[in-house]
């Protein structure tokens, strides 16, 4: 992901090249400029391809693209915010319980603080690997037979909520936790289960394939007819004024296509392998949890800035 102080235009342009979608935008863009070259000639030079196409025609079509658009850019959006939303819940929920189990134990239960900080921290390092078809096991904390069972679980996340929930039952019979204490707790295992289905429900729910092709069609043919209607007009010009709204249109449409699935690698996409680190680091300090400083540090943001 790409953080950015929005009111400095300048060194936000600066960082422009950053963004592997910019870099394959401009690619896109440049070919639509070849082929407007191409009609030019054609066209000026040579009076080849003059197809009379009136304005009118390629306003309407320009409409109807625009308000594709719009709705496009809008639901990939929704998804994206929705993922963010979620997210910052998840933060809550994992403070929560470790402040519940923080002050239910015992000050002493240093080897129990250190068992539920490792596993509530396990979650979210498992759900944004989960989400990414890649997780990672050696980065999670358990003991043997724990992870032996992680290992052979069809969802890492939600067998890590069973393993809490286990636990604490465990707690409550030698009467360190009352049921009231797990009436408290179970606010947060569904909140954090709750995360869970949202996330895969966003991430296996992409925009359908006839409306994303249709789009995509929309606009090829849209910026195949513009500059055959703009040539007689503008001349050479025509090129440049082409190239701008072919950088618009398909700018829109593969910033959609980026955002639309938040939990990847792209660089405007959510950066949920940080937001698992710094859930880790609290849920550690607020459970009185020595973490090494190398864990720490990959709390920090691992993404590029613009000052």
């Amino acid at each position: 992901m790409i953080v950015y102080q929005g009111g400095d235009w300048w060194k936000a342009l600066w960082h422009f090249h950053t963004s592997e979608v910019i870099r394959l935008l401009l690619k896109r863009v440049a070919l639509v400029g070849l082929y407007g070259i191409a009609v030019a000639i054609s066209s000026v030079k040579f009076h080849m391809m003059n197809v009379h196409i009136g304005r009118d025609y390629l306003s309407i079509l320009g409409i109807l693209l625009s308000l594709l658009l719009v709705f496009r850019t809008n639901t990939a959006y929704d998804r994206y915010y929705e993922g963010r939303k979620v997210w910052g819940q998840l933060v809550s929920h994992c403070r929560g319980l470790a402040m519940e189990i923080n002050a239910l134990l015992p000050k002493e239960a240093h080897s129990s603080r250190r068992y539920f900080a490792a596993l509530i921290s396990n979650f979210p390092l498992a759900l944004q690997g989960n989400l990414r078809n890649n997780i990672r096991f050696d980065k999670l904390e358990a003991t043997p037979d724990i992870m032996e069972r992680l290992r052979a679980a069809e969802n890492v996340p939600s067998t890590i909520i069973a393993v809490l929930m286990e636990s604490m039952e465990q707690l409550r019979k030698v009467e360190i936790f009352d049921p009231t204490h797990l009436l408290n707790i179970k606010h947060h295992y569904l909140g954090m289960m709750a995360t869970n289905g949202t996330c895969e429900r966003i991430k296996a729910t992409p925009i359908p394939y006839s409306y994303s092709f249709f789009i995509k069609c929309y606009i090829t043919i849209f910026i195949l007819i513009m500059p055959l209607v703009l040539v007689e007009s503008c001349g050479y010009w025509m090129i440049p004024i082409t190239m701008i709204g072919a950088y618009a249109m398909l700018g829109l449409e593969m910033i959609g296509n980026e955002i639309e699935n938040p939990f990847g690698y792209d660089s405007n996409d959510l950066p949920i392998t940080q937001l698992s680190n710094k859930i880790r680091v609290s849920v550690h300090d607020l459970l009185g949890v020595e973490l090494p400083a190398e864990k720490k540090a990959l709390a920090v943001v691992p993404y590029s800035i613009v000052h």
